[in-house]
């Protein structure tokens, strides 16, 4: 198939372009750079460099390759920074997603696999989050990705012949098992690449938000994907979508770990001690958020293969310790 991939020199667009190459489809990337990569860019994918907003050019390249899918990764994605700059976050992620869907409507391409986030979820009053729950962000990300979601269901129901799914991620980590790709996001707010960063002595410690959370050990719990386990969860999506189809997804492996569980992973992984500080609780953060992934695994057959958190903190560390200054190594 040929693939348009936005996003695609990012963390996660940059894992789904290298499993769609191996995977035989002609795939063409596109990312403005502005807080991807230029090294994790696949050398066998056709790149452009242009933002989502410049529609004619987005139906120039899907024309010239005959596009038959788009994967839209690209996106703005700091809910902090999305209090702060919520005009820049709706431009970027739900304008930019606009501009994408009329250059695929003026040529015909029909098949689409979006990048959404349990974020649209905001603050749930039960664990595990199933996709029939109530999606009231709380972040003005979420609802960037939320109004997605909305204009992809009205999309659908104007036209029987397009097809999409809405991917909704839990928390991201890992890297590329062969160390070829990795997390390096400027700056990194992520908890596994800054607990790395601690035992690389990139940073003094690491500062704990919260100790007094309703959880066994009183820190936030979290569901942790593989990158790549999850970027198959893309190519899944795309290969089973059939006209019309309107699909909604939970990516997550169905089990929480907590801040403390993934220090003691990274120090039994690294084998060195992880300095920490303990602060007061972060405004918004849900005592636990962890995904039931039963209907990925029942309607597409997925299942992640990494879910013991070792196995993922042992990808990122591979990574890490090898490019301790990110692609600019």
């Amino acid at each position: 198939m040929n693939v348009l991939v936005t996003g695609g020199a990012g963390y996660i667009g940059s894992h789904a372009v290298k499993l769609l190459v191996e995977a035989g489809h002609k795939t063409v990337v596109i990312d403005n750079l502005d807080r991807g990569h230029r090294e994790a860019l696949d050398a066998r994918a056709a790149f452009y460099e242009l933002p989502l907003c410049d529609t004619a050019q987005i139906v120039r390249i899907l024309e010239e390759h005959a596009i038959e899918c788009v994967m839209h990764f690209a996106a703005l994605a700091y809910v902090g920074e999305s209090v702060e700059r919520p005009l820049d976050y709706y431009d970027n992620n739900t304008s930019g997603a606009v501009s994408l869907l009329k250059a695929m409507r003026a040529v015909g391409v029909r098949r689409f696999v979006f990048s959404s986030t349990c974020a649209t979820y905001g603050q749930p009053d039960r664990v595990p989050i199933v996709e029939t729950m109530a999606q009231q962000p709380i972040s003005p990300y979420g609802w960037s990705k939320w109004c997605v979601e909305r204009i992809l269901k009205d999309m659908a129901a104007a036209d029987p012949e397009f097809a999409f799914a809405a991917l909704r991620y839990f928390n991201v980590a890992g890297a590329a098992a062969d160390g070829s790709l990795g997390e390096d996001h400027r700056p990194e707010t992520h908890l596994i690449p800054l607990i790395l960063q601690v035992a690389l002595g990139q940073r003094e410690k690491l500062t704990v938000f919260g100790t007094d959370y309703p959880t066994p050990d009183g820190t936030c719990i979290r569901d942790y994907i593989h990158v790549e386990d999850l970027c198959q969860a893309h190519g899944v999506a795309m290969d089973a979508l059939k006209p019309g189809e309107a699909r909604f997804y939970n990516l997550g492996i169905g089990r929480g770990y907590s801040v403390r569980e993934v220090l003691q992973s990274a120090q039994r992984v690294t084998g060195r001690q992880i300095a920490v500080e303990y602060g007061p609780r972060r405004c918004g953060d849900p005592a636990e958020l962890y995904a039931d992934s039963t209907k990925v695994q029942a309607e597409l057959g997925w299942k992640p293969r990494y879910t013991e958190i070792d196995q993922i903190v042992a990808t990122a560390w591979n990574w890490q310790k090898n490019h301790p200054h990110g692609y600019d190594r």
